[in-house]
């Protein structure tokens, strides 16, 4: 497929999340940003909020409903709530697609939305317009759709190492426990109206830990790939490092379920999937070996305890748990090659 390069707006481009889409879509080669979007800061140039960014690009500005005229594709990095509202309103502009970074076309059930999140739906009749877009889990079906739910950090880091062994039956689905840690960039620019913790630049926070929004998340996807509710504890921690997430996940096998198997399943499931790395038996793994790329580490260890193991995935959750993620999905969605620009 040959395209001339897309027209871009990027609304929430001073965020955290913004700020690395605007940096990595800078340089990106199939790319025109031709809007970046705030509520604030009107006038200022991009570069004032992030000294990576040298191109030249459009000065900061009010979104205006216009805009679409212009452009192909719009990413949003917003507030839970806000998307669904741009989207409603300009789903009519015919052609262009959306990529929308927070919860709102995440979840399936509008009832459910509301629950975790706290948020009428404003949007229910655009639900099953869209994708929830792993992209590794996607790449056949995400062309069919206009929008495009990218998912959390949390649930990315999870879903790639968990899904294949759930969808092969070999874990015992009665006493998975999940340990994620994140930098604290994964709480948003307003942390500390999020937290109230003095010392949450210098202390490791648990937080969540009866009823993280990110599980609605996870029930719903492990139920899609598997048909079955799956019982797991998931504890989120915010921990004194600006990027970077670490999930710890705690498996019992099934019998006859070597963790050999486990590990020659993870590699067959992701053998054409780029930005998955899968590590020998064993092997320690930090942050840092993804920090500012899309890549997904994962690492299949031995415990002490028979038939119980603990896999650990890495990823930066600014990139392949937000931005760079929603990159991919573009590549995939507009049939470049999905490791372009990345």
């Amino acid at each position: 497929m040959v395209h001339k390069k897309l027209n871009i707006a990027i609304i929430g481009a001073t965020g955290y999340v913004g700020l690395d889409l605007v940096f990595i879509l800078s340089k990106h080669p199939k790319v025109q940003i031709k809007y970046l979007c705030a509520q604030k800061n009107i006038g200022k140039s991009i570069s004032f909020f992030d000294k990576r960014i040298k191109k030249k690009l459009p000065k900061i500005s009010l979104f205006q409903n216009s805009y679409c005229k212009s452009i192909d594709l719009i990413f949003l990095s917003l507030p839970n709530g806000e998307a669904q509202k741009i989207i409603k309103k300009n789903i009519h502009n015919f052609g262009i697609k959306f990529i929308d970074l927070s919860a709102d076309f995440r979840i399936k059930d509008p009832k459910k939305y509301k629950k975790w999140y706290g948020i009428n739906h404003f949007a229910k009749d655009l639900i099953s317009k869209s994708i929830y877009s792993i992209s590794e889990f996607v790449k056949k079906d995400i062309k069919k759709f206009r929008i495009i739910a990218n998912p959390g950090c949390y649930p990315t880091s999870i879903q790639l190492p968990l899904v294949p062994l759930l969808k092969k039956n070999y874990i015992n689905t009665k006493t998975i426990t999940i340990d994620s840690k994140s930098g604290y960039s994964g709480a948003g620019k307003n942390i500390k109206k999020k937290f109230n913790f003095e010392n949450i630049f210098s202390s490791i926070s648990a937080y969540g830990i009866e009823k993280h929004k990110h599980m609605s998340e996870l029930d719903q996807e492990f139920f899609k790939h598997t048909k079955k509710r799956i019982d797991y504890t998931f504890n989120p921690h915010l921990i004194p490092t600006y990027r970077g997430l670490l999930s710890s996940i705690y498996l019992n096998l099934n019998k006859k379920v070597s963790i050999n198997k486990i590990l020659n399943e993870l590699k067959n499931f992701h053998k054409n999937n780029h930005f998955i790395k899968i590590k020998k038996l064993n092997i320690a793994i930090t942050t840092g070996d993804v920090k500012n790329t899309n890549y997904c580490t994962i690492s299949v260890c031995k415990t002490r305890v028979k038939n119980k193991i603990v896999i650990f995935s890495a990823i930066d959750n600014l990139v392949k748990g937000a931005s760079g993620q929603a990159i991919q999905n573009m590549n995939i969605l507009f049939g470049f090659r999905e490791d372009l620009g990345l």
